[in-house]
């Protein structure tokens, strides 16, 4: 079970954000891009948190968390204004998969590891492919399998914060690149879950 399934109970904690943003004038699509643009600094803090200096791992996984929190939020505002799409649902979910690759990005710019950020932006792509994938054939969208788009979200904010006061390697890598090596297997892993479901449920 992922915390993608645990989205339909958070209305309560959405609330106040919803309705702030509609009081606002503030629309769905234009929160999913502010949450896009939350991604994209995310990503330049983790490259500065290998680079430059180990608190903007603090900043960057706030970020994350941010990133997150308006992915689901967009949503809610959505239904709040009667205003959802097929549209609004396409350019959320395009936006989603460019932050996922952002952040990974920013992650293995930090440590200057590529292989391994290839790695595991291809098991992330991959997971979020097929998810969404079973639609296209005619099935409900997948959430299951080990890792799901929140519960990754959560991890990389998690490691970001720890990664700030633990420093140096261990096994020959830092806590992010081990967050990369976690990143890549369980992407793969999850994907395969994903696939495997989606086959049966069609025979």
């Amino acid at each position: 079970m992922t915390l993608d399934r645990l989205r339909p109970y958070v209305s309560g904690f959405l609330d106040p954000f919803v309705k702030g943003f509609d009081r606002v004038g503030m629309s769905p699509d234009g929160v999913s891009v502010l949450a896009f643009g939350m991604a994209v600094l995310a990503a330049a803090a983790f490259a500065l948190g290998g680079r430059a200096a180990p608190v903007w791992y603090a900043v960057a996984a706030a970020l994350v968390f941010l990133n997150g929190w308006l992915d689901i939020v967009d949503g809610a505002l959505a239904r709040e204004q009667q205003v959802a799409s097929a549209g609004g649902d396409l350019l959320d979910h395009v936006l989603d998969r460019y932050a996922d690759i952002i952040i990974i990005g920013g992650l293995a710019a930090g440590i200057e590891n590529y292989l391994l950020g290839f790695l595991a932006v291809t098991g992330v792509v991959m997971t979020s492919y097929l998810g969404t994938q079973a639609q296209a054939v005619g099935l409900d969208r997948v959430y299951g399998g080990v890792v799901g788009r929140a519960d990754r979200l959560v991890i990389i904010g998690v490691v970001g914060f720890v990664a700030y006061p633990v420093t140096g390697e261990y096994g020959g890598l830092t806590v992010i690149g081990w967050l990369l090596v976690f990143l890549a297997a369980v992407g793969h892993v999850t994907a395969l879950q994903r696939f495997t479901y989606a086959w049966s449920a069609l025979d």
